[in-house]
């Protein structure tokens, strides 16, 4: 499928746009519970520190949340995403951080730019034949050793969804696989680092599934010395 063909950008643009308002609201009370995803997170932001580069995106940020937990945790951390209404949702909850409309599938970064990259439940609109891409465009800014995760709803199926929250959508639901997007990211050329599995919470209808892999760093020169055990 060509870029030209990329209607779901626009209508997921627009889908976010409606449900903006209502959106940051009604996620807020529930995310407090998911103490798995805190930890997961708070896993990731240790590995990027370790790097020496903190800067780190999250893309498809929506109203800023994991954004504003990675600055907590003491990344220089900014938000992306397609939805312009979502961005200014994000601003008014956290003026002091950096928030900017972009698509994760053309993101306007330099090559090795990032220390880390953060796509949390946000490659669920992408169509599966366009992950390769995806994860190819995320490879190409992230830095030597920079880290990636990546979380997402577990199945096989595409789900639309014409209303949600009482807006009028037009969304589709894309479920994955743990594996298959793990084998996706060694494609792209990444090093798969952990999956995890986690059960569905009370309000959930499924498993979750998290990835976590890391661009490779450029080999080290060894002058001599013992081999490794």
């Amino acid at each position: 499928m060509a870029m030209s063909d990329a209607s779901f950008l626009t209508a997921t643009r627009d889908s976010y746009d409606a449900l903006a308002a209502g959106y940051a609201e009604w996620g807020s009370p529930h995310r407090d519970g998911k103490h798995l995803d805190r930890a997961l997170l708070a896993g990731f932001a240790e590995l990027i520190k370790a790097g020496g580069n903190g800067l780190v995106a999250d893309v498809g940020c929506g109203p800023g949340w994991d954004t504003a937990a990675l600055h907590r945790l003491g990344l220089d951390a900014f938000g992306i995403d397609l939805s312009p209404g979502m961005i200014a949702a994000a601003h008014r909850s956290y003026p002091d951080l950096r928030f900017e409309v972009g698509s994760m599938l053309a993101l306007h970064l330099p090559d090795a730019a990032l220390g880390g990259l953060l796509a949390s439940y946000s490659i669920i609109h992408i169509p599966w034949e366009w992950r390769p891409g995806l994860f190819t465009e995320f490879h190409r800014v992230l830095a030597p050793g920079g880290q990636l995760m990546v979380s997402f709803q577990i199945g096989d199926e595409l789900r639309h969804h014409s209303e949600a929250w009482g807006k009028p959508v037009c969304l589709d639901w894309y479920r994955q696989q743990p594996d298959d997007v793990a084998g996706l990211l060694r494609d792209a050329g990444f090093e798969v680092r952990a999956t995890v599995v986690r059960q569905p919470e009370p309000i959930e209808k499924t498993s979750h599934g998290y990835v976590l892999a890391r661009k490779p760093s450029a080999p080290a020169a060894v002058a001599g010395g013992p081999p490794s055990p």
